[in-house]
């Protein structure tokens, strides 16, 4: 898992509309990436509108909110239109970039165990660099911790 300090690797995801987000795309502001299992589950959307009921925050901050999963462009559109999202989901259906920061791993859900995302956000400066990391996110206290992490 990457922490604190260390440089956010090279990315290329499509956004839900097909175009390209990368390194490039954050550079000169800060992002936030979170990282979450599957649109359309109770608290995927929860978090999700929590970060659209906050995004003016972000905003004025200037900070990048992009939600990251394993989702087709299809569902995250879907996903986007139903809940009204005004940000962008990036489209991780190999998981490489999951993999890559150390969120997709083994998990139990239901007695069950298999590979997935465990929900995680990464905070990068406007170098590219992890400002902090929020591991096993609690959606309930997770915009409180962003704020407090970019206030």
């Amino acid at each position: 898992m990457l922490k604190k300090g260390d440089k956010f690797p090279q990315f290329k995801l499509e956004n839900q509309d097909g175009k390209i987000i990368s390194n490039e795309t954050l550079k000169g502001s800060k992002a936030v990436l979170y990282f979450y299992p599957r649109d359309n589950t109770p608290t995927c959307t929860t978090e999700a509108c929590d970060f659209r009921d906050n995004l003016s925050v972000f905003n004025d901050l200037n900070v990048k909110v992009f939600g990251v999963s394993g989702d087709t462009k299809r569902k995250h559109q879907n996903f986007i239109k139903k809940l009204d999202l005004n940000f962008d989901l990036l489209v991780d259906e190999g998981f490489e970039l999951s993999n890559e920061v150390g969120v997709y791993q083994m998990k139990q859900s239901f007695g069950k165990s298999s590979m997935g995302i465990i929900r995680t956000t990464f905070i990068i400066d406007k170098a590219g660099f992890i400002i902090d990391v929020i591991e096993k996110v609690k959606v309930k206290t997770q915009m409180d911790e962003l704020k407090r992490i970019l206030g």
